[in-house]
């Protein structure tokens, strides 16, 4: 049986139940300040190129998303999807990464838990940009470095940056599943084991099943198996925001959710904003994105009809 078996089961689950009631979600409005700033459109216009990329370990072709017309200095942006998902399931948020400068590559490959093919998609874009033959040549930052992942996919940002030897410098998860889901010890996602870079970690409060908030027994009892286990055994810098309504499949949404979509009810919206600015902190050093994450003080923090849970421990 594959690795993360038990979330495909969950998953075959929910589409046996069939959707639930449609439910009118309020339009979700950005905070003003970083959040709307970021929550927009950039000002690149997008190129996307997929599958033209070969390969990862598997033989998985790479998708790309990059700002059309390329200066000097772009960061990398890593993606892993979740089960049995494929990177253009998720266009609307890695387009509107790439709208912002950042250049983005993702495996086709649906089992990425264990972080090693979101790592190979690093050596191939580092192949590219030492290419003169590329687009590619001479027009990215390899030094900074970022990894955003999806259910199993957020286990394999973790694995990629531990893995990466300092290469990946920070980390976002949307909707890491707790640990009582990891079938495969390659996959499963240690904490406490990452010594660099820096993590946000996003998940939605309508996540129950597979991305919880709270657990009812204590980790030394049954593991880490919610949102704030995992940030308490983070010893890097790390930030953790529950994102209002959101399900296990939101961020999928392009950007609202289509008809029928499975564990989707509000849409990507909430996952532009404070995402993109996070990125924007920790790879380019913007020092207005990075205050809204400075704990307490910065915006994210700030009381929110969409965000619950916020916690962190960036000072600065």
């Amino acid at each position: 049986m594959p690795a993360w078996s038990r979330i495909v089961l969950v998953v075959a689950a929910l589409l046996l139940a069939g959707p639930g009631p449609a439910v009118a979600a309020p339009p979700y409005e950005a905070a003003a300040g970083v959040e709307a700033h970021y929550a927009a459109p950039g000002p690149f216009a997008v190129t996307e190129r997929i599958g033209e990329l070969c390969c990862d370990t598997t033989g998985a072709a790479f998708d790309l998303w990059y700002p059309s017309e390329l200066g000097t200095g772009h960061p990398i942006v890593l993606f892993g999807d979740g089960t049995q998902a494929v990177p253009t399931q998720y266009r609307h948020l890695l387009r509107h990464f790439a709208s912002w400068g950042f250049v983005v590559i993702a495996t086709q490959n649906q089992y990425t838990g264990s972080g090693i093919d979101i790592l190979t998609s690093l050596d191939r874009l580092i192949a590219e940009s030492a290419d003169p033959a590329s687009v590619f040549a001479g027009r990215l930052d390899t030094t900074a470095v970022g990894v955003v992942g999806h259910s199993q996919g957020a286990s394999g940002a973790l694995n990629a940056m531990r893995r990466s030897g300092g290469a990946i410098r920070t980390a976002i998860t949307v909707e890491l599943p707790r640990t009582g889901l990891c079938s495969d010890a390659l996959s499963c996602t240690d904490p406490a084991a990452i010594e660099t870079g820096s993590v946000f970690l996003i998940n939605g409060s309508a996540d129950t099943l597979i991305s919880p908030s709270e657990q009812p027994l204590p980790v030394e009892v049954v593991g880490v198996q919610s949102h704030r286990a995992y940030y308490d055994a983070l010893t890097v810098p790390k930030v953790w925001a529950t994102l209002e309504g959101a399900d296990h499949n939101d961020v999928q949404g392009t950007p609202a959710c289509a008809d029928g979509q499975l564990a989707c009810g509000t849409g990507v919206y909430g996952f532009l904003g404070y995402p993109t600015a996070w990125l924007a902190a920790r790879l380019r050093g913007d020092a207005r994105a990075a205050a809204a994450f400075v704990t307490g003080s910065g915006a994210l923090f700030a009381p929110s009809p969409h965000w619950r849970n916020q916690s962190g421990t960036i000072t600065g």
